[in-house]
């Protein structure tokens, strides 16, 4: 129904954007991810949305791009996901990041989301696996990163620590792989 949003920011919550859309403010549910790249208040937005009507509510949910949108969509579909435990995944992994942990069948790592434990995380793994979205962002990031995660294998931490250190590490495609392993060091010396 409502596919995308163009306007201005008014405000921002823990979890949500205040769009105005000529005169009408919208309440857009999002990630973490999406706060922090869309701007500040005042600042011109434009946000891809999916509309989740229930019985009791009509909620809109938007990202700043296609690829978490997607994310989002293929992870509501799973019996047991609504969409805000959809947005607190997506505020703990990159769209990237949350391909890599269902390709490598990495429970522990998705556990480490609130809201969902081993026997869920088993769950989205099996109900995900094949479903999600393919891009070629995530086949380049990849397949630099699994020399990222074994670099700080080497260095002592598990591979579940390893992993969510390049999800969170701001890389870039233009990085070496020592850069990377530098950006997701400083996440694993942060946390």
């Amino acid at each position: 129904m409502i596919a995308g949003l163009r306007g201005e920011i008014v405000a921002k919550t823990d979890d949500a954007i205040l769009v105005d859309v000529h005169g009408v403010v919208y309440r857009v549910g999002t990630s973490t991810t999406t706060l922090a790249e869309v701007g500040v208040t005042g600042d011109a937005v434009e946000m891809m949305t999916a509309l989740i009507v229930r019985e009791d509510s009509l909620a809109l949910f938007g990202f700043a791009t296609s690829e978490e949108l997607r994310f989002f969509e293929a992870m509501t579909g799973i019996s047991g996901i609504g969409p805000r435990l959809a947005c607190a995944i997506l505020s703990t992994f990159k769209p990237e990041g949350l391909y890599a942990a269902v390709q490598q069948g990495d429970v522990d790592l998705l556990a480490t989301v609130p809201g969902i434990g081993k026997k869920t995380a088993s769950r989205m793994i099996v109900e995900l696996s094949g479903k999600l979205p393919e891009a070629q962002f995530v086949h380049d990031r990849l397949v630099g990163d699994r020399d990222v995660v074994e670099a700080l294998r080497a260095m002592g931490y598990s591979a579940s620590e390893a992993q969510q250190a390049v999800v969170r590490a701001r890389i870039t495609p233009e990085m070496t792989v020592e850069e990377r392993v530098v950006a997701a060091f400083q996440q694993l010396s942060e946390g």
